[in-house]
């Protein structure tokens, strides 16, 4: 199928723009908030106004922490050319990463607050996390973001993207074998809406290629953005809430989101367009999967010591 070409911006009011990004956003932490209420008022040591800070400062950790970590990880360049470029989290950019690493800085400042031990507190609020992810996943495939390999085998599900048209230009230019696959998609599909938001140099290229040979050509990629939805968020989510639901050793649930994580996104990255201007590490790894490692590391160690030190915060003495 092509992409649907959604507009970005669901809500317009005068000069006030609402993007879809955004309302991802809240949606997340409005759903961390549901679920973390209804954990509160099935543990003790838990009430309302620290579910409150607790998603409070949980908010602050993901914006701050994923814009850091998106500039410092796969942005450096720009960040160095502008230092402003920092703030400039309309032209998108974040890092589950950098996110995470910003969650558990404000995680341990909570536990500071109201002397709780850091993983009780991880323990508690992780399994409200996967919902965010697949919320900003879709985001991801709305705002046409971080788009899918060209595969090798044969799919039916697979996705032509007009906002890579450039980066398949390429791909036929380097290997002309893979043109055989491509659509060409003509004028009349391409959105002039979609059109008018691409940058002058793809709208450019577009232009010329329709003026040279009446469409442009797009190839099938996989829709990652929806296999991470999938994975990273919907699956994430059950499995976590399932295994917090009963009584798990102190830092378990921790252990293992971070190794699931890791894994799946290890995983999915396979089928995930490399960050553009990335050599892939070996012929094979890209960043994001390097710095899976650590996670899955960190993740099944986090697990080996939970279930030797068998330390119960609820359900067990």
């Amino acid at each position: 199928m092509i992409h649907p070409q959604f507009d970005p911006v669901a809500l317009s009011l005068g000069s006030i723009q609402v993007h879809w990004y955004g309302i991802s956003y809240m949606m997340a932490f409005l759903l961390a908030y549901g679920l973390a209420w209804y954990r509160s008022q099935r543990r003790e040591g838990w009430s309302p106004d620290m579910v409150t800070d607790l998603v409070f400062y949980g908010m602050l950790g993901v914006i701050l922490g994923g814009r850091i970590g998106y500039t410092l990880l796969y942005s450096m360049d720009k960040l160095l050319e502008n230092p402003l470029y920092l703030f400039k989290v309309w032209e998108g950019g974040m890092s589950f990463h950098g996110g995470f690493i910003g969650v558990g800085l404000a995680m341990w400042y909570f536990a500071r607050k109201y002397k709780k031990n850091l993983f009780s507190v991880l323990d508690f609020i992780i399994p409200c996390v996967p919902t965010g992810l697949l919320s900003g996943r879709l985001a991801n495939y709305v705002n046409v973001e971080l788009w899918g390999r060209i595969p090798e085998g044969g799919y039916n599900w697979l996705t032509y993207f007009p906002h890579a048209v450039t980066t398949d230009a390429n791909a036929i230019h380097a290997n002309p074998e893979l043109k055989n696959l491509a659509y060409a998609m003509p004028q009349s599909e391409l959105s002039p809406d979609l059109f008018a938001r691409l940058p002058a140099s793809t709208q450019a290229f577009i232009q010329q290629s329709f003026e040279s040979s009446g469409a442009i050509y797009l190839l099938p990629r996989h829709p990652s953005q929806l296999y991470q939805a999938m994975t990273e968020g919907l699956l994430m989510f059950l499995l976590i809430w399932w295994f917090s639901s009963k009584p798990r050793p102190r830092m378990a649930v921790t252990g293992l989101f971070t190794a699931g994580y890791g894994i799946s996104r290890f995983f999915i990255e396979f089928f995930r367009q490399p960050d553009a201007g990335y050599e892939l590490i070996f012929g094979w790894m890209s960043k994001g999967q390097l710095y899976c490692i650590p996670m899955i590391v960190i993740g099944l160690g986090l697990l080996m010591m939970a279930y030797r030190q068998q330390v119960y915060d609820w359900g067990r003495v």
